[in-house]
């Protein structure tokens, strides 16, 4: 907009010059070419109108250079969320959602909706957040897991769901938050574990592409941050990581740190930023209950990670389908079979070989992004601090 004393209306000129930053007005005028525009127009107002006069001074800057706290950014978010890269921010995380959707519909998954107040947890533990439900103790959902693996036995064979998740962790790092967004699949009638890996890694790959695409009509700056994949993705044996690390036999999981240095050997050597974890040892990840351990070799699971440039971003597995040993996991564990009987039921009725992942999205963002915490990746975070805004 032009705001030339000369060349325009004097009441007008006062009204805009004392109008505070951030004010939603209603403007008429005339429109022209200008070079100096970034836009290559310029409006000359010829009539204005003060819908919303906004307080001064704001309590953070919109357009300004000078940058602010993250704590000071996501209490003031609204205005946050006004800045243009900021905006870019979920403008690409829209994208990722849409493809990965698209691409997941196309290798023939149901998308679902499953309980979020549950009985009891996938997992258990005290990273469970109890709720009152009427008269009785629930607990928020910590993932899908239970439920997906049910409609596997109720034949749907791929199911999908995007949908919110909660874990009761007391991690201060900057990449846990409370509540996240997990994309979760299931798979129906599996042969072992890199069934489920070629179906993941293919989404993706096509998923990318499409948001890549996407990004660069839009003339979003982030467009050039979604790396071109191929598939398929390396895959790096537990003990290989460990021999990298230095640390062969150790009876400990990968790291932060750990991590990052695998994350860095694996993109130099293998030159993807995608890459498998494959072949955890049950004397380091010892999984939940419904994991299937193998039959040829019980020190081993069928379990993988997939990391991201040096951050897990996905994690599964073959799931137990034989009831009896279901059972005994669930015991061995330290829970009661009572207390899961409709999952269990679904077991008891015949249930195909299966297995699924999760995948975190926020994770996903933060990473293309390039963003220092995760929570600059969702729009209104929860950690074990903010629940406001």
């Amino acid at each position: 907009m032009t705001l030339k004393k000369e060349s325009v209306d004097p009441a007008l000129f006062a009204l805009f010059t004392d109008l505070p930053r951030e004010s939603v007005v209603e403007v008429e005028g005339s429109v022209h070419r200008s070079g100096k525009s970034r836009r290559g127009v310029e409006l000359t107002p010829t009539s204005a109108r003060v819908i919303s006069r906004a307080e001064s001074p704001l309590p953070l800057g919109v357009v300004d250079k000078v940058g602010a706290e993250l704590a000071t950014r996501l209490d003031h978010r609204t205005l946050d969320l006004r800045k243009p890269a900021v905006r870019a921010i979920f403008e690409l995380r829209s994208s990722l959602l849409q493809a990965l959707r698209t691409a997941y519909l196309r290798q023939g998954f149901l998308e679902v909706e499953t309980p979020k107040l549950l009985r009891q947890g996938a997992e258990g533990g005290a990273t469970l957040f109890p709720v009152e439900y009427f008269d009785q103790r629930a607990f928020l959902a910590q993932s899908p897991q239970l439920y997906k693996q049910m409609l596997i036995g109720a034949g749907l064979e791929r199911v999908l769901e995007i949908a919110p998740a909660f874990r009761a962790e007391p991690s201060d790092t900057v990449r846990h938050i409370t509540e996240f967004t997990s994309l979760d699949a299931e798979v129906g009638y599996i042969e072992g574990a890199d069934d489920l890996r070629s179906i993941l890694e293919t989404v993706l790959v096509e998923a990318f592409r499409q948001v890549r695409r996407e990004l660069e009509e839009r003339g979003n700056p982030l467009a050039g941050d979604v790396p071109e994949l191929s598939a398929p993705f390396p895959r790096i044996p537990f003990s290989t990581a460990e021999e990298w690390l230095g640390r062969p036999g150790a009876e400990a999981d990968l790291g932060t740190e750990d991590e990052k240095a695998v994350g860095e050997r694996a993109v130099r050597e293998f030159g993807s930023p995608f890459y498998f974890i494959i072949d955890f040892p049950t004397r380091v990840k010892i999984h939940t209950f419904y994991a299937q351990r193998k039959d040829d070799n019980p020190r081993l699971t069928g379990y993988f990670d997939l990391d991201f440039r040096g951050l897990e971003i996905a994690s599964g597995g073959p799931r137990e389908h034989r009831y009896d040993r279901l059972v005994e996991n669930i015991r061995t564990a330290g829970l009661d079979p009572a207390l899961f009987p409709g999952y269990l039921e679904a077991f008891r009725f015949g249930m195909p070989p299966h297995g699924g992942w999760g995948f975190g999205v926020d994770r996903m963002v933060q990473m293309l992004a390039g963003l220092p915490n995760i929570r600059e990746a969702r729009l209104f975070p929860r950690d074990r601090y903010r629940l406001d805004p």
